[in-house]
This record gives structure tokens, C-alpha cells and sequence, in this order.
């Protein structure tokens, strides 16, 4: 399912819906409709920023673990930094860089005075 959030104050954003929920959830909205209202923006752009901070801080503090974790057992072993043979990872979006055109869009719809819709 892909969601589109719509407002006058910016353009569409879209998100694939097993995104979306984690963020509407977040601020108690349902899909596959709704509304943030003009007068609801402030409040969701204070909840998304507090998750935000809330999720850098879990991840920094699980990166610093899983370093110390290395080093406890790699100190001698030289060759673990040389990832050149290995596969890789499927790439992490973040929820930061995953919210961040909705953000932006209620952001601006506070500042406009206009709601943020979507399933409309």
C-alpha cells in the first residue's frame, strides 16, 4: 500500500505503508485515511523530533557497545577493518532520513495554517 500525504503548504509525499504506520502510530493517526490538522502540527513535529532523538541516542549507544564488543575480542586481529571480499548489507534507512518529508510537510503546514491529509 502507498500512502500519500497531502497539504496546500507543500508537495505530496509518499511513503510505502509499512513505513507510514510506525509513524502514525507514533502520533495515534490511522490509516489508510486521516488528518493531522493545522492545529495538531506542533505537537506531531515535537513527537517526531523527540523520536527521532530518542532513536540516534539507542543507535549511537548500540554502535559504541558493538565497538567495544570488537575490540574486547579483535585486539590483535588486523585484517577485520578489510570488508573488501565480504557481502554487504542491505543499506539502513533510518527513521530520521525516513521522516523527514513529512517533517518538512508539517512544518509548513503549521506555519501556513493548513492541515496534512492523507487516503483523501
Amino acid at each position: 500500500m502507498l500512502v500519500t500525504f497531502k497539504s496546500k503548504a507543500a508537495a505530496k509525499v509518499l511513503m510505502v505503508g509499512e513505513h507510514a504506520k510506525p509513524i502514525l502510530d507514533l502520533l495515534h493517526k490511522e490509516l489508510p485515511l486521516g488528518v493531522i490538522t493545522a492545529a495538531e502540527t506542533g505537537e506531531a513535529i515535537s513527537t517526531l523530533e523527540a523520536e527521532i532523538a530518542h532513536r540516534r541516542a539507542q543507535t549511537q549507544a548500540a554502535e559504541k557497545l558493538r565497538h567495544d564488543i570488537k575490540t574486547l575480542h579483535h585486539e590483535d586481529d588486523e585484517d577485520d577493518d578489510d570488508d573488501e571480499g565480504k557481502n554487504k548489507d542491505p543499506v539502513h534507512v533510518d527513521f530520521a532520513t525516513r521522516v523527514y518529508p513529512l517533517l518538512e510537510m508539517l512544518r509548513a503546514a503549521k506555519k501556513s495554517g493548513d492541515d496534512v491529509l492523507w487516503g483523501v
